[in-house]
């Protein structure tokens, strides 16, 4: 699958930092993880913590998938509100899953000291109400919220613009968000393991998958084949190439980043990520090298052709976007770019084992979480496989739907 086009701004800075060989050869691993993206390298960096045998393999250079077109926007905020959460699955596992995802930033943050990433930084996350009618909706999350422990604020209209540099009918505004390089940080954390043990593997396409009552056997396009004792799906949206029923629905995304400003940019007293309550939602952030990242204007996935003619149109409109909501600020785009955005109908991500599939194990991190997701289920299947209790399966697990 087509994940992305145009043109990533994590890959234009970074372009390819490591090389991997292709696997030409035969091999036998406890475990095996198919998916080199930001998901493949957290469920690596958990399982070899604790010293579970594994190799990753990827079809393509590693994080060339969704990853390099992540915007690297980490919050603790689902696509489904807390307190419509609350109604779908009940108040304790909805708390739970918000609280995991905040969790998952302060851990995220010390992984990337620990493998000596600079590039993430804590922010504050604003959340704002796109049009007047969207107050109660706002108010209802925000008691929510606030209910469940979260450190939020709300702020009404009056005092939006002093506070943020923007007007709207009001915001939350909460503590805990955070910004970093998910294209950098996947190759951070495979070079860190592989120097523990783990071996990863690009360019190297897998054909066919026999999942057997003892292990699983893959075959490999060069005509070589993998026996791994476990299989840990970590193929984001093309999971629907192995997975035929109806978990994800697929959106088309896109995103802008601006020319470099002379001065940091700044929305007001906080440099904050922001995002609002429309559907689809329009979201921003800064960088450290000074721009400005605009997302959103999201379409139903139809073709990766469809998605790709419209970048330059939907690049124009998040510029109009940003334009009305800060004026006075110029924002010269230099580099736009689109990729595939799925969601569930509860917001969650799939994690764990899936019962047609013997010695199988998923990791899925769906929806604008995808990273915060990603982080929960290297824990969570790090701890199946070391036969660990884990009280949070339940909520992620296929048997859900």
């Amino acid at each position: 699958m087509n994940l992305r086009a145009g043109y990533p701004f994590g890959l234009v800075k970074n372009g390819l930092p490591f090389d991997y060989p292709k696997l030409e050869k035969d091999i036998k691993t406890e475990v095996l993880i198919m998916g080199g993206g930001i998901s493949g390298a957290l469920a690596a960096h958990y399982l070899i913590r604790e010293g579970i045998e594994c190799a990753v393999v990827d079809a393509r250079s590693i994080g060339l998938g969704s990853t390099c077109a992540s915007t690297s926007l980490l919050q603790y905020e689902i696509d489904v509100p807390l307190h419509k959460l609350i109604s779908l699955i009940g108040n304790n596992n909805a708390i739970k899953a918000y609280t995991l995802c905040e969790q998952a930033i302060f851990r995220l943050k010390t992984l990337a000291e620990e493998v000596g990433l600079k590039k993430f930084s804590l922010k504050k996350s604003l959340y704002y109400a796109a049009h007047k009618k969207d107050i109660p909706f706002l108010q209802h999350e925000y008691e929510a919220r606030k209910k469940a422990g979260f450190k939020v604020k709300y702020i009404d209209g009056k005092n939006m613009f002093d506070e943020f540099g923007f007007t709207a009918p009001g915001t939350i505004l909460s503590d805990t968000a955070a910004v970093t390089d998910a294209y950098l940080l996947t190759h951070y954390l495979f070079q860190y393991n592989m120097k523990r043990g783990l071996t990863v593997y690009d360019r190297t396409p897998v054909i066919s998958i026999q999942h057997h009552a003892k292990d699983v056997r893959l075959k490999i396009k060069n005509g070589h084949t993998i026996t791994a004792g476990k299989l840990v799906y970590a193929t984001g949206y093309e999971v629907l190439n192995y997975i035929h029923e109806p978990i994800v629905k697929l959106h088309s995304t896109y995103a802008v980043i601006s020319e470099s400003f002379s001065e940091a940019p700044r929305f007001g007293k906080y440099d904050g990520v922001i995002w609002n309550t429309a559907d689809p939602y329009l979201y921003l952030r800064t960088t450290a090298d000074r721009r400005i990242i605009i997302g959103g204007r999201d379409e139903i996935f139809f073709s990766p052709g469809k998605r790709d003619k419209l970048i330059t149109a939907k690049a124009r409109q998040l510029k109009k976007d940003f334009n009305k909501l800060f004026p006075d600020k110029p924002f010269n785009t230099e580099f736009s770019w689109t990729g595939i955005f799925g969601s569930t109908k509860d917001g969650l991500p799939f994690i764990g084992p899936y019962k047609p599939l013997p010695n199988s194990y998923f990791a899925l991190g769906f929806g604008g979480n995808g990273i915060t997701f990603s982080q929960v289920a290297g824990e969570i299947i790090a701890d199946l496989l070391k036969k660990k209790r884990n009280k949070n399966v339940s909520i992620f697990s296929f048997e859900r739907i």
